[in-house]
C-alpha cells in the first residue's frame, strides 16, 4: 500500500512539519512534528531537512542514505533513488548548494554538488558525480558525469501530480507552474 511506504511516510511528516513552522499557537504539534521527522530520518536514513524547499510530487523509491542540504531548491514531481546527496561545495566557482528542476530523476548513489542548475526533465543516472551544470532534458552519467543523450526524464518520472489540488494527472506535456 502506497501510504505505507518509507518514502510517503518521510514525505508527509516532513511537510506537516514545514507547514506548521511559524504557526502561531501551533508550537506543540510542530515540534511533534519535528520529533517525528528526527525519528523517521534515522530510522529510514533519509536527512531531508523540514525547512527545505520542495515543489509537490516529490517521490523517494527506496530510502536509505538520501542526504540533501537544507539550503537546496527541488522543484516539484522529482524522484530520488537511494544513496542520493545533494549538497553544498565550500570553494571554487560553483560554492553553494544547487537547484534541481522540475521533473529530475536523480538515479541510486548520485552526488549533486556545488551551486550549479539542474534543468527540467533532467535524469541524473546511478553514481554520477555533477559538478557541472546540467541543462533541460540531458540525461547524464559517470564521474565526473558527462552528456549521454538529451531524451531527458520522461520515461523515468513516474509519481505526476498536479500542482493546483496535488491530484495525479497524466503526464503528456504535462508542465509545472510556479515552483521556481
Amino acid at each position: 500500500m502506497f501510504l505505507l511506504r518509507p518514502g510517503f511516510r518521510y514525505t508527509f511528516w516532513m511537510r506537516t512539519a514545514g507547514y506548521l513552522r511559524g504557526r502561531p499557537f501551533l508550537h506543540v504539534p510542530y515540534w511533534i512534528a519535528c520529533l517525528h521527522v528526527h525519528r523517521l530520518g534515522i530510522k529510514y536514513g533519509i536527512s531531508i531537512p523540514h525547512t527545505i524547499q520542495i515543489g509537490p510530487g516529490l517521490f523517494i523509491g527506496h530510502f536509505g542514505g538520501i542526504v540533501v542540504n537544507d539550503v537546496v531548491s527541488i522543484g516539484c514531481n522529482c524522484n530520488l533513488s537511494r544513496g542520493v546527496t545533494i549538497g553544498q561545495r565550500n570553494r571554487g566557482v560553483y560554492k553553494g548548494c544547487p537547484n534541481i528542476g522540475d521533473y529530475v530523476c536523480i538515479g541510486a548513489g548520485a552526488c549533486i554538488l556545488g551551486a550549479i542548475p539542474v534543468g527540467s526533465h533532467a535524469t541524473i543516472g546511478a553514481h554520477a558525480v555533477v559538478v557541472r551544470d546540467v541543462r533541460d532534458n540531458e540525461v547524464v552519467v559517470g564521474n565526473p558525469a558527462r552528456v549521454v543523450s538529451t531524451r531527458g526524464s520522461r520515461d523515468y518520472v513516474n509519481w505526476v501530480l498536479d500542482d493546483k489540488d496535488h491530484r495525479e494527472v497524466g503526464r503528456s506535456d504535462y508542465e509545472c507552474q510556479g515552483t521556481q
